[in-house]
């Protein structure tokens, strides 16, 4: 059940404020008796409700009485107090993040091989939205056949958005497709390209008709293949993610001449 303390009162505040709309204006030992909190208790408990703009007081009465302020207004206020509170944390959050991007450097890519895979269309969105963003130079985005196992409109946005992000850091990005990949292009993708990126420096999309799979080159050090489903086109498929140079740097050399043949896309 939702309670007053989700929104940051105390258990007295909570109960205190509550005894108050049921009681009208009165005296604090009336509502210690009426709220059960303590006597002892209760005048801190009623000066927080004040600095809440909770309760109004009438200091001029003898005893001091004091007043709940309407429910709809209590509850925009502490509303409004706990939206500014997650609005300070997200700021000292981002703080964080941002002192730790420059301390945990990854540091120059070694030589050597990794590898890894993401099964499933969840999963290997997530992990190419991953390598997008870790890209810091160039990146070739090369899609021979439009992707299968998940919905094309909202993954198409949600990489848009990331090449978009990258585009903004300075990396650059050549975009292969083929004509049916082009044809299954939701709008919406269509209209981000031509409003958005085609104006961006570094991004350029091209499309030839005899474009073979599917894959993702990053910064020529790390290749990301889709694997389609052996027996359904309709079920998720796989990312395969090969951190490797000479592998990077065979595949991009052969991506090359194919990027010279192609046009550049416009979509009308």
């Amino acid at each position: 059940m939702a309670s007053l303390r989700d929104l940051g009162l105390s258990e007295y505040e909570a109960r205190a404020y509550r005894a108050l709309l049921r009681t009208g204006p009165t005296t604090a030992k009336d509502l210690s008796r009426a709220s059960e909190v303590p006597m002892g208790r209760i005048y801190d408990v009623l000066n927080s409700l004040e600095q809440h703009n909770l309760v109004r007081s009438q200091a001029a009465s003898r005893p001091k009485k004091y007043v709940a302020v309407e429910p709809d207004a209590a509850l925009d206020r502490l509303l409004d107090e706990k939206k500014e509170e997650l609005r300070t944390q997200a700021e000292q959050y981002e703080s964080v993040v941002d002192d730790l991007s420059t301390e945990l450097d990854a540091g120059e890519p070694v030589d050597g091989q990794f590898w890894t895979a993401a099964v499933g269309a969840e999963e290997a969105t997530d992990l190419l939205l991953e390598r997008i963003a870790a890209a810091e130079r160039r990146v070739v985005v090369v899609a021979g056949a439009p992707a299968t196992g998940f919905d094309l409109g909202t993954i198409g946005e949600r990489v848009t958005a990331e090449l978009e992000a990258a585009l903004e850091r300075g990396v650059e990005i050549r975009v292969l497709l083929s004509p049916a990949t082009v044809d299954e292009l939701p709008r919406s993708v269509g209209r981000r390209y031509t409003a958005e990126l085609t104006d961006m420096d570094g991004f350029e999309v091209r499309t030839l008709p005899d474009v073979d799979g599917t894959f993702n080159v990053f910064d020529e050090i790390e290749v990301c293949i889709e694997v389609p489903h052996p027996l359904s086109s309709d079920e998720p498929f796989a990312m395969i993610d090969v951190k490797d140079i000479e592998f990077a740097t065979s595949v991009k050399d052969q991506f090359e001449p194919r990027w010279a043949e192609a046009e550049p896309l416009t979509f009308g």
